[in-house]
């Protein structure tokens, strides 16, 4: 249990002011870190206006939803850069979307000008499911874009942000990617599942080179900016190795990389670690993403 609970750490938070009840599905022991929100604060968070449960795909399964987080006062055809971010492996039942991790890091982007998009698609733990969370995902930037306007986004300026289990979301980004997607920020991130012994038990070989973002690196096209945080004492089997692969491939690559180590720190850093260095790793995740997106 201590991996899954280690996998979906830093997604099962919501701080008291801003989350409904965790799901019965979340394990006991997660529970406790139910209610945690990011560490970093911003003015104006508990002002945005939040339009919850919007449906961006037609499956059936009633949790796929997404909640949209916009700043307060925008004028009718206002347009933002929006900031979507895609949550990790979760246990099966549980809407991502509700976890305080996701809801403040919506309202961090939001207090910031931004659109902050945050919602629940199909990838889980123990089953992986990376086929279909990578469907969901692509489904999921696809509504952003075709609602914009009433949405508040502007269609050209995104940025991607994924999380844990979610890195191999990332994988159709890195590699002749769109010219909307402006960025892409990775946390504590599994970056290689072609060598993780969890994804090779779940997924064909297929997937897993399909998917795995190390082996997208030696595609051509457009390589965005990527912003990649690495927890130095991450506990997940096999994560720091292929992040660290990643890294080395990357930079072999020359790819516009930006590599932020918290020496030490656990998976989930950014809602358990309040130390000044999480603090300067966050602050410089958004002011990267300002760089990319503007305002």
């Amino acid at each position: 249990m201590r991996m899954a609970l280690a996998l979906t750490f830093g997604l099962l938070s919501a701080p008291a002011a801003l989350s409904q009840e965790p799901p019965s599905a979340i394990p006991p022991e997660a529970l406790a870190a139910a209610r945690r929100p990011v560490v970093l604060t911003l003015p104006g968070m508990d002002a945005v206006q939040v339009t919850r449960d919007l449906r961006y795909t037609s499956l059936p399964e009633g949790r796929l939803a997404m909640d949209v987080y916009r700043p307060a006062g925008l004028a009718a055809g206002e347009r933002r850069p929006a900031v979507i971010y895609i949550h990790g492996g979760v246990p099966p039942g549980a809407p991502a979307k509700e976890m305080g991790v996701y809801q403040s890091y919506g309202r961090l982007a939001a207090a910031q000008g931004w659109v902050g998009v945050t919602f629940t698609h199909r990838l889980g733990f123990p089953k992986t499911m990376i086929a279909e969370g990578a469907a969901d995902v692509a489904s999921a930037v696809a509504y952003v874009r075709s609602h914009a306007a009433e949405l508040n986004v502007d269609v050209d300026r995104l940025c991607l942000a994924a999380y844990s289990a979610g890195g191999p979301m990332l994988s159709p980004f890195l590699k002749d990617a769109p010219a909307y997607v402006r960025c892409l920020v990775a946390y504590y991130p599994i970056l290689d599942i072609e060598n993780s012994a969890a994804h090779r038990a779940a997924e064909t070989p297929q997937t897993l080179a399909a998917h795995s973002p190390l082996r997208q690196l030696a595609a051509p096209g457009r390589k965005p900016p990527l912003f990649l945080a690495r927890a130095g004492g991450d506990e997940i089997p096999d994560l720091l190795a292929g992040l660290d692969a990643f890294v080395a491939e990357a930079l072999t690559r020359d790819y516009p990389l930006t590599l932020a180590n918290n020496p030490g720190a656990p998976h989930g850093f950014d809602i358990t670690e309040p130390t000044p260095r999480t603090l300067e790793i966050l602050e410089a995740t958004f002011a990267f993403m300002r760089r990319h997106l503007g305002r």
